[in-house]
């Protein structure tokens, strides 16, 4: 039962390890602006349109979905209040972290991967280079900037795709649908919606950066490497979405 229980506690134990260092470096010189700015070119603009995308028929969904449940009660003219609440608190978050997991915490573990088992990382350390400064800071403050910002921009897109549908298949009034969405959402709400994604955003570069970096056994590794970064990455986001929801209930107003 012991042995069972070594390898993941050892993993834990690295990954902690790995988090702490990159943590620590945000306050040690040099900081590599350039290789920060490049990650978040990478990172933001490049999960912009599969985002974008995503946003836009997540809300045109829903409204749809919602639009036809809430008119049997005669209440269409809540259909924006509800896309905004379910898209802010929610579905923004969730479906922007997966998305970003999907997309760069397997590119950051393939890119690191690869320079593993091509000695980069060996080498970088014997010119006196921290490799986990150089590749590991840089990615994980990117993620964070771009993470909340994607989500925030999938959330005002998935707004519009609600928009759309409720104003040409229900026939609601545009200023009611967007006077209920901006009215129905508190400060706490949109809180919310930024501090999920912000902490997400430690969860994907992380795990991406650990499997890349504990890469073994050339390009078969690198393969293995990156599914485990993306399902890894997956099921954090809904573990911490269980959990970050649970501390927002908890302290909301009775």
């Amino acid at each position: 039962m012991l042995d069972i229980l070594k390898g993941p506690i050892l993993a834990l134990q690295e990954f902690f390890q790995l988090t702490g260092s990159a943590m620590r470096n945000l306050w040690r010189q040099p900081h590599y602006t350039d290789d920060i700015l490049l990650q978040m070119d990478s990172i933001g603009v490049g999960s912009l349109p599969i985002v974008a995308l995503t946003g836009f028929f997540s809300g045109a969904v829903m409204a749809l979905q919602l639009g036809s449940t809430l008119a049997q009660y005669g209440q269409t003219g809540r259909t924006g209040e509800v896309v905004s609440l379910i898209l802010v608190t929610q579905l923004g978050p969730v479906l922007t972290g997966l998305l970003v997991a999907g997309r760069n915490s397997s590119g950051i573990a393939s890119e690191l991967g690869s320079m593993k088992v091509t000695e980069q990382i060996d080498a970088m350390r014997a010119l006196g280079t921290d490799p986990v400064q150089k590749l590991v800071t840089p990615r994980m403050i990117a993620t964070a900037v771009m993470l909340p910002c994607l989500t925030v921009l999938a959330d005002f897109i998935g707004m519009f795709g609600g928009f759309i549908i409720a104003y040409y298949i229900y026939g609601l009034d545009p200023q009611q649908y967007w006077s209920t969405t901006w009215r129905s959402l508190a400060w706490r709400d949109v809180l919310q919606g930024v501090v999920k994604p912000f902490v997400f955003s430690f969860a994907v570069s992380l795990i991406g950066c650990y499997y890349g970096l504990r890469t073994t056994g050339g390009t078969q590794g690198v393969g293995r490497a990156t599914t485990q970064a993306v399902v890894a990455a997956s099921v954090t986001i809904f573990f911490l979405t269980f959990f970050l929801t649970q501390i927002f209930v908890s302290q909301a107003p009775a």
